[in-house]
């Protein structure tokens, strides 16, 4: 299972940050059906119960990814609007207050509509422009600034913002 380099976002981002750059190549974490079953398992709470067969849910989460990333990179939300056609969210009331049933043509696409769902619940809620991307260069992993100055620039100190302050560090000792 590979390590992921960025956790802890939003389900949405958390989905689009399945997939990052490596050694020169794309790793899809999802792809490993152990790794798949535990994304699924670490977001059960909003996906519902884990399918029993992971393989089933995987494409529909693959097209909800490129999806969310085509969203938030282009502007462009037919393949969300795609994916959030597959379901529909019924309204009701009870002695407890409101309640959401979700219903959908295909129970393989719960945790991709569930997660489709999720991006138009932080798009709503989100203050404008704290959905970023990293700026590290060759990084696509998206995060979510909840810093107070709202001025968060990368994915991690640890990983693109340390090598961004190592990079400005050697300039700096060049040019001296």
């Amino acid at each position: 299972m590979a390590h992921r380099p960025l956790t802890g976002e939003p389900l949405a981002l958390d989905l689009v940050n399945t997939e990052w750059p490596e050694h020169g190549r794309m790793v899809d974490h999802l792809a490993d059906p152990a790794a798949l079953r535990a994304w699924l398992t670490e977001h059960q709470e909003r996906l519902g119960p884990v399918h029993e067969d992971v393989q089933a849910v995987l494409e529909p989460l693959r097209y909800t990814r490129h999806a969310i990333r085509q969203a938030l990179e282009e502007h462009d939300y037919d393949r969300l609007n795609d994916v959030l056609a597959h379901g529909l969210l019924r309204l009701s009331v009870d002695d407890g207050g409101p309640v959401e049933h979700s219903e959908l043509d295909d129970e393989a696409w719960r945790p991709a509509w569930e997660t489709g769902r999720a991006f138009l619940d932080l798009v709503r809620t989100a203050p404008p422009g704290r959905m970023r991307k990293c700026d590290g260069p060759g990084c696509v992993l998206w995060f979510l600034d909840s810093s107070r100055n709202g001025r968060r620039r990368w994915c991690s100190m640890s990983g693109c913002g340390n090598r961004a302050k190592a990079r400005a560090h050697y300039t700096r000792g060049r040019t001296d």
